[in-house]
């Protein structure tokens, strides 16, 4: 197996290489928006300069919109564990659940119940309270526990019962970094033939997903999580599909990848999505012992597979600095044996120091970190952490151990008060 080899991994992404004013941007902002590979730009490009135009012409440039968007929904297809005919595209996870609460929501009954959760982010949830609002369908709700910071799994034969029509959870936790069960969630769910939708948002840039394992009917993630641009992606259940009735003109096709589409695509957005897979696909292959002939899928869980053991490693450096920081918080699984169980995202705060001010602190030493609740909602007030927050990094596969190490000396002088 080859190793991993960070510097040429990095050299793949441009933006690694900028400076300001001779200082390198630490980038550790990637649970909001990671950077991209040159992969990315080239698609991108490739869509936008020699095949700009609308698909389903007999001219040359539709023709290579044509070919890239159904390259895209094999590669959509391939690094979701999916079929073609069961992915789709749209704006962002927020914009497609939105569309689709709509859809779900139509033969919803007063009487019914949805379940939503404490951990997700609102992009999972508001959408669906909105839904059960239109429909006067009670909600429950799926708590977590402050202390391990995992689902109340035991409560799930309480919540879910036969007036059950739906259940919204996440595969990984945006502000604890919680790697959640979400095939026993959706298997609950089904025994009561409910639909099920799950956000693997913060879990698809790290882990290798497959939603047949899982067993949901929907899930949803977005392109520039996983190192692409601003898309987001969706695997529909077939059997779910053939029950909704779509939102859109009538003289577009009810056949896929157009029959859930409200307008004209971005081209290029599935094309820089494409370059993202790519991109993992080449990390499986110079990294992850898959051979370069090897099928799109095969390589692409051998590149996540690689960069999780990368990253762990960045979780153990971190972890052993946030133990060495006075007073230091961390919201999350911080368990050395357990790195398993959660995605490299660490929400953290420090006595006496508001959450805004240490981003500051940090962003002056060119360290890219967010604070506030990052509309993890439920969550934040679940915990009690007030109005400001918490301060949050997220590390990626580009990120380097010197990284982590620089930042852990910026978070010691912050807390010292230097």
């Amino acid at each position: 197996m080859p190793q991993w080899n960070i510097d040429e991994v990095r050299a793949a992404f441009p933006a690694l290489a900028i400076r300001d004013d001779g200082r390198p941007r630490i980038y550790f902002d990637a649970p909001a928006g990671s950077q991209v590979p040159s992969r990315v730009l080239e698609r991108m490009r490739e869509a936008i300069i020699d095949s700009c135009a609308n698909d389903g012409g007999a001219f040359r440039t539709s023709q290579g919109s044509d070919r890239l968007m159904n390259a895209s929904l094999d590669g959509v297809a391939a690094f979701l564990g999916a079929a073609r005919d069961e992915v789709l595209f749209g704006l962002n996870t927020t914009s497609l659940l939105f569309h689709f609460a709509r859809l779900i929501a139509r033969d919803w009954q007063p009487g019914d119940e949805i379940v939503l959760t404490r951990m997700d982010h609102d992009g999972n949830v508001a959408p669906w309270l909105t839904a059960a609002e239109e429909r006067d369908v009670q909600v429950r709700w799926l708590d977590f526990d402050p202390e391990s910071f995992e689902y109340r799994y035991d409560t799930l034969c309480d919540l879910i019962g036969p007036k059950t029509r739906f259940v919204a959870c996440n595969h990984a936790s945006n502000i604890l970094g919680t790697i959640n069960d979400v095939a026993r969630i959706v298997a609950a769910a089904k025994s009561v033939g409910a639909v099920t939708m799950v956000d693997g948002v913060q879990s698809a840039p790290h882990i290798p997903i497959d939603v047949k394992a899982i067993g949901c009917d929907l899930f949803a993630c977005s392109a520039y999580k996983f190192f692409g641009p601003h898309m987001g992606v969706l695997y529909l259940d077939p059997a779910l599909r053939e029950r909704l009735k779509p939102l859109k003109v009538r003289p577009s096709s009810w056949e896929m990848p157009w029959r859930f589409a409200p307008g004209t695509p971005s081209f290029e957005g599935q094309a820089g999505t494409l370059g993202a897979i790519e991109h993992l696909a080449w990390l499986g292959s110079a990294f992850g012992g898959a051979a370069d002939e090897a099928p799109l899928r095969t390589r692409i869980v051998a590149g996540l597979t690689a960069a999780t053991a990368h990253e762990a490693g960045l979780m153990r450096v971190a972890l052993e600095g946030f133990a060495s920081i006075p007073g230091l918080k961390v919201y999350g699984i911080t368990g050395p044996n357990r790195l398993a169980a959660r995605v490299p995202t660490f929400s953290f705060s420090l006595p006496g120091r508001e959450a805004g001010a240490v981003a500051q602190a940090l962003a002056d030493r060119n360290i890219f970190a967010w604070s506030g609740n990052f509309y993890a909602w439920e969550a934040a007030a679940r915990l009690g952490l007030g109005e400001g927050g918490v301060t949050r990094i997220g590390l990626a596969h580009y990120n380097s151990a010197d990284e982590v190490r620089t930042f852990i000396a910026a978070i010691g002088e912050i807390a010292a008060g230097a």
